[in-house]
């Protein structure tokens, strides 16, 4: 597969990101079944026979669903941490290489190895990047597409504004480039597009799907929070991310202590960073309800074309 073919297979530009402990094989297999490409971290399998069960799930339901139907489902992905703190890396790739996963995407760490191994049977990576120099080394190392996380998205998101980090990606790289940050809506799908981006990545907006594995009380929280209920700190795991601060104050936690030795104390006292301290973008104060993907997707859909319609009655508008 490449990169045009990618985007013919879609019928949303849109991939729904991978997010721990929150994207499960039920999520995947109804983002793929509506048009847009599901994804998940190999890691929500506990272990790597775990993990092969969750793509035996998604591959076996697909082809279920491309036979019945006839319509043939969008590709689906896996999140692969690049990184020596993950000992699984190289058996969870041999299972990505076994099920033949048509999109990898590599969190820290961009290796040519591991592109390499995609790219012998066919699969496209891309690579989240924060920053210009990160870009940069992945597209050293041969990836097929940046995903470029902005100010603003749940996890470890970056601090640059959309505009400014898209257009200086697009200044070097002329490559397939996703943008990340506080997408929620269908207008902001076409936004992104307009400014340079051939994807929309979207988390936070899947999060209070029924098909997600979050936990009843976070989808509940997602819904009911805003802009000033996420916080930026690294107070939580050591590294910068955006968390849902209501679940950090129900869990106790002071944030203003960073001393690495707290980090432990955590786990042990009030809960673990993701499972009991749940992570968002800004875009929550977009997520009105707790839907099926499928009633998220279709109105990402409509929405997506209401806003391609206003945008050609206010270019008719326009006297060149």
């Amino acid at each position: 597969m490449n990169i045009e073919e990618l985007k013919k297979s879609v019928s949303l530009p849109v991939i729904a990101s991978p997010m721990f402990l929150v994207s499960g094989s039920k999520l995947v297999i109804e983002c793929c079944k509506n048009g847009i490409i599901g994804t998940l971290p190999s890691l929500n399998g506990r272990s790597s026979a775990d993990f092969e069960q969750l793509l035996i799930e998604i591959t076996t339901a697909l082809k279920t669903f491309e036979e019945e139907s006839n319509t043939k489902p969008a590709p689906f992905g896996i999140n692969l941490i690049v990184n020596k703190t993950n000992p699984r890396l190289m058996a969870d790739l041999e299972l990505c290489i076994k099920y033949k996963v048509p999109l990898v995407i590599t969190s820290l760490g961009a290796v040519k190895e591991v592109v390499d191994a995609v790219h012998s049977y066919g699969g496209l990576v891309f690579h989240d990047v924060i920053k210009k120099r990160h870009a940069e080394k992945a597209i050293e190392s041969g990836v097929d597409g940046i995903i470029a996380v902005a100010n603003g998205a749940g996890g470890h998101a970056g601090t640059a504004n959309p505009f400014a980090l898209v257009a200086e990606i697009r200044s070097f790289y002329d490559g397939a480039l996703i943008l990340a940050g506080a997408i929620t809506k269908g207008k902001d799908i076409l936004a992104a597009q307009t400014m340079g981006a051939d994807f929309a990545y979207m988390g936070t907006r899947f999060i209070a799907t029924e098909e997600s594995m979050a936990q009843p009380a976070y989808k509940e929280m997602l819904v009911a929070s805003h802009i000033e209920d996420i916080i930026y700190t690294d107070g939580i795991s050591g590294v910068n991310a955006n968390f849902l601060l209501p679940s950090i104050e129900k869990s106790g936690v002071d944030i203003t202590e960073k001393k690495e030795e707290d980090f432990s104390k955590l786990t042990a006292e009030h809960g673990k960073a993701w499972k009991d301290i749940w992570s968002a973008g800004q875009g929550t104060t977009g997520i009105e309800k707790i839907d099926t993907t499928a009633n998220v997707i279709h109105s990402l859909k409509n929405e997506y074309k209401i806003a391609l319609l206003e945008n050609h009655q206010r270019l008719d508008r326009i006297d060149f």
